[in-house]
């Protein structure tokens, strides 16, 4: 801690320096401004740059847009004012003098006129970009992803310093939310549910070790944790809404970067000035994979991860059948952990790999679509989006034997998913108070899955599951916002979704409810019905008969069902500076547990770790309740400083087949972050040959939490095998906790910028204080010992970046 105050201390040390320029770098400002219910542009809008004196402005045109040239680089903000709408004040926007700045502005109308009500966008940060959103919902910025200590440039881990969201597995960026299975995600990417869009990531499973995701080309986006609108479905716990932004339309620009998640190369531009068509493309190569070629080696052996991964969008707008954008991205990954090719009895075990195994996995991910936006008439708007998917994942472990070293074929895991997925919504306001959404999304998915476990006695692998199929999913919903009063908000909605694979359907009614009982203060009310199906290789799981025949016990199994109940107290002290408060309780139900014997098992706890087991016979018995109350305080980022404090109190507890109400596997009980981060304007170049302004960007995290849960190990002398043998405890399933985790992580930057290019230089140091926090156990079969592996030690990251 001595550390980290000395560090606090040079901050503040560094808060007096002045700018030392006397002539500064200028950029553009531009956009457009829309009307947020009808998406159609204001025309007449005025646009202030703040602060300026004197005033600089301008008014929007016919088409809504925008500009404004010669803007000083460096932290910019403007107000945007339109007679009977709420104003929009916007603040701290980065401006480089590599990239022009694009906003999309879209403006409310008031319930009732004759009252002023001011909505900046620090506030706007706390609610979300989907105006049907009350509770647990937020907006986040492609900024905060890339500056936030520890985030990695992604957006997952990013999420772990929200409110609710337990984040403590360094090898991984799963979320998990309110004590839910991170399974219990949704993902969706310009209104289209994809596939885990991690490299390495599982079929059925939403997170991993590296994102595919590019924060690069990601637009402002929602995340949700509980009682989200009736647009969303299939996901019992959270959603990531992500947008992809639009390239620039007028002039080309270029980015480059490496770093931790590899090295990158960004284009975007005009397709046609005329038109404003623009394209965005990004790729992606693993870092360690090019050292690698290059023959520099990182103590990694024979486990260096590979991947790359591709991502890009076209917008054609203004065309007269509609605005369209054609979008895509992929990804492909493998890695190798060879047990057989080290000497294990002097090297430690592979944190991912496993004694006595070869393990080979990999992944392939590709997602393509497009999107058509039709104005029917100035209140009213379609969107049309169709898009096909494709998911493979693939394992293979081999065991060796530990006399001869021969290497043995044990489990052969091969999961493909194909998807073609459309939706339709239509955006109809009626007027300034009633507001409706209606739509509705169709999945056709076809799978080929197989796994299998090599049997030493028939000298074959038995098949635990096998299809070659598909399976069709529908889901209706509807939607009416009701601005009863500039104060007092209804937004209600229902979703349908019906699976025919085996002709399940739920009918899941929304509500949320805003009062702004008093200046700067609201109470708000969700409450969402939210259901699941399972994950889909349950229902083709087999059973063998004697006969050597198959069946599938579990293909007519229901969906998982949860129902959301929030309430929430928000208090803004000024522009810049609020506090959250929810309190929350959500019930499960249909969860699967064993349909054969009365145990703790449960689906509610899968994705604690790498390894599933899944018994072949389930049921709809198991039940779950997670509950508890969240703060955030946070002040947004102005006059160059930010600060995010969340604390979240929580119980998850679940019932297995036996009907024993214990403790979820995500049960930490406790989750509390801190960050911190501040800018410096440091001046031009020194040498004064060249106009240069400098800035420092200083940013700290610390998160502490409870420890992962666990189940007691029993050890025992195995005479026939010769061995040791760990056997789990069932009754006492995850009753113990490591000790609690806690993590600090601090990053340093300097970005230059010129006349044309910009560059900045990182150092985002992972686990400052080097803690060691508790992963999983391991398990000695020659020894008999059960010891632990530990999670990431202090790690240093350095990046660069540039953009001309």
């Amino acid at each position: 801690m001595k550390r980290m105050i000395i560090s606090i201390l040079i901050m503040i040390g560094l808060a007096g320096v002045q700018s030392l320029a006397q002539e500064r770098l200028t950029q553009t400002i531009r956009g457009t401004v829309y009307e947020k219910a009808t998406m159609m542009p204001l025309p007449g809008a005025n646009v202030v740059l703040t602060g300026s004196d004197p005033v600089v402005g301008t008014s929007t045109d016919i088409d809504g847009k925008f500009r404004l040239d010669g803007v000083p680089v460096g932290r910019a903000g403007i107000r945007v004012t339109y007679i009977g709408f709420n104003d929009v004040v916007m603040t701290s926007l980065n401006l480089s003098s590599a990239k022009e700045l694009i906003l999309t502005i879209e403006m409310e109308e008031m319930a009732v006129m004759g009252k002023e009500v001011v909505i900046t966008a620090t506030r706007d940060k706390t609610l979300s970009e989907n105006e049907m959103a009350i509770v647990s919902s937020r907006s986040f910025t492609v900024e905060e992803s890339q500056r936030y200590a520890g985030s990695r440039n992604d957006v997952a881990r990013m999420a772990s310093n929200y409110a609710g969201v337990y984040g403590t597995d360094d090898a991984r960026n799963d979320i998990i939310i309110r004590g839910n299975s991170p399974s219990g995600l949704l993902w969706r990417l310009e209104d289209v549910d994809i596939p885990n869009p991690n490299h390495y990531g599982a079929m059925e499973s939403t997170g991993g070790p590296v994102s595919i995701l590019n924060n690069n080309q990601l637009a402002n986006s929602d995340f949700f944790t509980g009682a989200f609108p009736a647009e969303y479905g299939n996901a019992i716990s959270g959603v990531f809404d992500l947008n992809m932004r639009n390239g620039n339309d007028e002039k080309h620009e270029f980015l480059g970067q490496i770093g931790f998640n590899g090295f990158e190369l960004g284009a975007e531009g005009p397709v046609s000035i005329n038109d404003g068509s623009s394209y965005l493309v990004n790729y992606r190569y693993s870092t360690l994979e090019v050292f690698e070629k290059l023959g520099v080696e990182f103590g990694t052996g024979t486990a260096v991860p590979k991947y790359q991964d591709i991502s890009f969008k076209v917008n054609l707008p203004r065309t007269k059948a509609g605005s369209f954008s054609v979008f895509g991205l992929a990804g492909k990954s493998d890695v190798s952990f060879l047990d057989s090719e080290k000497d294990t009895t002097r090297e430690k075990l592979n944190f991912y790999g496993g004694e006595g195994y070869d393990l080979v996995n990999g992944s392939d991910l590709a997602v393509i679509g497009l999107n058509h936006t039709f104005f029917i008439n100035p209140t009213t708007y379609s969107r049309f989006t169709l898009a096909a998917t494709y998911h493979n994942f693939a394992t293979d472990i081999d065991s060796i034997s530990p006399e001869t070293r021969e290497i043995l074929p044990y489990f052969r895991n091969n999961h493909t998913e194909q998807k073609l997925f459309a939706s339709y919504k239509i955006n109809k306001k009626i007027n300034s108070r009633h507001l409706l959404k209606a739509g509705i999304q169709a999945s056709s998915r076809f799978f080929d899955i197989s796994d299998s476990v090599y049997n030493d006695k028939t000298l074959r692998f038995d098949r635990i599951t096998e299809y070659d199929g598909s399976a069709f999913m529908l889901q209706p919903y509807a939607a009416w916002q009701y601005k009863i009063t500039n104060d007092l908000t209804l937004n209600s909605g229902l979703h349908y979704q019906h699976f025919f694979l085996n002709n399940t359907g739920s009918l899941e009614p929304r509500l949320g409810v805003r009062w702004t009982f008093a200046e700067r203060q609201s109470l708000s009310f969700g409450y969402g019905h939210h259901s699941q199906i399972l994950p889909i290789t349950i229902y083709f799981n087999q059973v063998r008969l004697p006969d050597g025949s198959y069946f599938k016990p579990n293909k007519e199994l229901k969906m998982a069902g949860s129902r959301h109940f929030i309430a929430g107290y928000d208090i803004n002290f000024n522009q810049n500076m609020r506090l959250k408060a929810e309190a929350y309780c959500q019930y499960i139900t249909n969860a699967g547990v064993d349909g054969n014997e009365q145990n703790s098992y449960s689906l509610l706890n899968q994705g604690a770790n790498f390894y599933v087991w899944t018994p072949d016979t389930l049921s709809n018995k198991g039940t779950g309740r997670n509950s508890g109350i969240e703060l955030t305080l946070e002040r947004f980022l102005s006059k160059g400083m930010y600060y995010l404090f969340t604390a979240s109190l929580y119980e998850s507890e679940y019932q297995g087949s036996d009907e024993i109400t214990r403790n979820t596997a995500f049960n930490g009980n406790y989750v509390l972050n801190g960050l911190f981060g501040k800018e410096w304007a440091l001046g031009r170049d020194p040498e004064k040959k060249k106009l240069r302004q400098y800035v420092l960007q200083v940013d700290v995290k610390a998160m502490y939490a409870g420890g992962q849960r666990y189940t007691p190990v029993r050890v025992e002398w195995d005479p026939a095998g010769n061995e040791y043998v760990a056997n789990y405890d069932d009754e006492v399933t995850y009753s113990e906790k490591y000790k609690d985790y806690f993590r600090t992580d601090f990053r340093i930057a300097l970005r230059q910028s010129s006349k044309k290019v910009s560059m900045e230089w990182a150092i985002d140091v992972q686990n400052l204080f080097n803690n060691q926090n508790i992963y999983n156990q391991k398990f000695n079969s020659k020894t008999g010992e059960v010891d632990y592996n530990y999670q990431l030690g202090m790690l240093v990251i350095p990046q660069f970046r540039i953009e001309f």
